[in-house]
């Protein structure tokens, strides 16, 4: 087995030792991804900013209808499809969902790189002001629509006395100098020590295990004594924890989505809304 893992003797699961940054530890095959990983020593808890600590859920999908009818209307302004137009719908929608999912498997949210790969798919090259105009409008309307969860800042309150709290999210993707929409959250910054927008300044974005190294170091902690929380399995549960950081996966009650399935033979705890976290924690530091 790997070192970083070992069994308790009364078997109520394994005590994580991270391994070196960079690997994120595996367990034996055969070993259910129920078990959860214990740690000691909690000083510094991180979060994930967006469907987190806020939740856009709506801007985002109203952002995305708006894009999505205003490039096919575009295309249709240019004469590109030349039969029925609720005939191309569904294969522009489908390219356009295809191409985004690429993207952002990549961790490229650049709308206007992806906005103008999907124009190719149908036509030559779009009109570049038009795009940065909408990526403004895009993001304006995820603003607007992006609220704290119910629970954010009593939770934050609880929190901030005992453990340093740092916040790690990725850069929204723009070109222009709008800032990120945590700008907009002053109440919500003044919680924290450190704040890393991972994807800006040539830092790369999660799941990196940069990011994650960058704010500890400001914190001067060691990722064996940090807890992280996000939403992304991907990004926030598999980052950490190749950078060596005891990770919660937040899957929000309030969020409508479909949460992909843990990869086999990796343990992760799971709660469903920001106030179950103290309790986690403490199930932590208290576990033998």
């Amino acid at each position: 087995m790997n070192n970083s893992l070992r069994a308790d003797a009364a078997g109520n699961g394994f005590h994580y030792k991270p391994s070196s940054p960079g690997k994120a530890p595996k367990c034996s095959p055969g070993i259910s991804h129920l078990f959860f990983f214990k740690v000691k020593n909690i000083k510094a808890i991180l979060f994930d900013f967006g469907q987190t600590l806020v939740d856009s859920a709506q801007g985002f999908r109203a952002a995305e209808d708006v894009a999505k009818n205003k490039i096919f209307s575009l295309l249709l302004s240019e004469s590109v499809f030349t039969s029925s137009n609720m005939d191309h719908w569904p294969i522009f929608v489908s390219r356009y969902r295809s191409i985004r999912k690429k993207y952002h498997a990549l961790s490229t949210f650049s709308r206007i790189s992806i906005w103008k790969t999907v124009w190719k798919e149908f036509a030559p090259s779009p009109d570049m002001k038009i795009l940065a105009q909408m990526e403004t409008d895009y993001w304006n309307t995820v603003k607007s629509m992006t609220t704290p969860f119910p629970e954010t800042i009593s939770v934050l309150d609880g929190l901030k006395p005992r453990f340093q709290l740092g916040l790690i999210t990725n850069t929204q993707g723009q070109n222009s100098s709008e800032r990120h929409r945590l700008a907009l959250f002053p109440e919500l910054e003044k919680y924290f020590e450190a704040i890393i927008v991972a994807g800006e300044q040539g830092l790369p974005t999660k799941p990196d295990s940069k990011p994650f190294q960058v704010c500890l170091d400001r914190m001067k902690v060691h990722p064996s004594h940090a807890v992280y929380v996000g939403d992304d399995y991907e990004k926030d549960v598999l980052g950490a924890w190749a950078a060596g950081l005891f990770p919660v996966w937040l899957k929000h009650r309030n969020v409508k989505r479909s949460w992909p399935a843990p990869k086999k033979n990796r343990a992760v705890n799971v709660i469903t809304s920001l106030d179950q976290l103290d309790t986690t924690i403490k199930k932590a530091a208290l576990s033998p």
